[in-house]
């Protein structure tokens, strides 16, 4: 299950954190697409993945470079393939979120509440330490309560 930090001062100094997904995907992620992407891309831009650096889109279906996909997408497929890193929310959209919540693995942060409906739970950090989380109103709760 994946990680969520809300204060930056929480995340481990040994874990990199990544502000900017639609760089570092283009820099990093996208050299190592394989059939993992599949379903992502497809579900979230609707989009075909043809190749490591190419895809068929929905729009005229017409061939496109990876990096046109959505930062969306490209923040779900980051923290899919650097699961120890720590990834920024605030680009993501719900079908996004969705996505990144049910992830075996991985980290994220957004000082805000972003909390898809749909999801079962989550690890969330903070100094104090890490627990488990269930369901979407614990969650809000600890996003907006918890200092």
């Amino acid at each position: 299950m994946i990680t969520i930090f809300k204060d930056r001062k929480d995340i481990p100094q040994d874990k990199e954190y990544v502000e900017l997904n639609d760089v570092f995907f283009n820099q990093k992620t996208a050299a190592k697409l394989d059939g993992r992407a599949d379903r992502i891309i497809e579900e979230i831009d609707g989009s075909k993945l043809l190749g490591r650096f190419r895809i068929q889109s929905r729009f005229d279906d017409a061939v496109l470079d990876v990096d046109r996909l959505s930062v969306g997408c490209k923040t779900v497929l980051n923290v899919l393939y650097y699961p120890d890193k720590v990834f920024c929310l605030k680009e993501c959209g719900n079908n996004a979120l969705e996505l990144i919540y049910g992830l075996d693995s991985g980290s994220v942060y957004s000082d805000y509440a972003l909390i898809p409906f749909d999801m079962d739970k989550v690890m969330v950090q903070t100094k104090e330490g890490s627990r488990e989380v269930a369901g979407y109103e614990e969650l809000r709760e600890w996003w907006c309560n918890e200092e």
